[in-house]
C-alpha cells in the first residue's frame, strides 16, 4: 500500500515538473524541470526495487541519474555555445 502512495506522490511531482517545463519563462526553467523528472524517475525505479526486493535496481537507478547529469550538462553548454557568435 505505501508502494503505491509513493508512486501516487512521484507522479503528482512529475505533473508539476511537466507544467513547469511547460510554462517556464526561460529555457533554463524548463531544463530544471526536464531534469528533474529525470531524477524523479530514478527515485521511482530505486522504490520499485526497494518494494519487490531487488537491489540490482538501484544500480539502474544510478546509471539513470548519471545519464540524466551528463544529458543536463551537455544541454547547457549547447545553449551556452548558442549565445556565442564565432569570430
Amino acid at each position: 500500500m505505501i508502494f503505491f502512495i509513493a508512486l501516487a506522490i512521484l507522479g503528482l511531482s512529475i505533473l508539476f515538473c511537466v507544467y513547469r517545463a511547460a510554462k517556464g519563462p526561460t529555457p533554463f526553467d524548463r531544463i530544471l524541470s526536464i531534469s528533474s523528472i529525470g531524477t524523479i524517475m530514478a527515485l521511482g525505479i530505486a522504490v520499485h526495487g526497494f518494494a519487490f526486493n531487488r537491489p540490482d535496481f538501484v544500480d539502474i537507478a544510478l546509471m539513470y541519474i548519471l545519464l540524466n547529469f551528463l544529458g543536463t550538462i551537455a544541454i547547457l553548454k549547447f545553449y551556452k555555445m548558442k549565445g556565442k557568435k564565432k569570430v
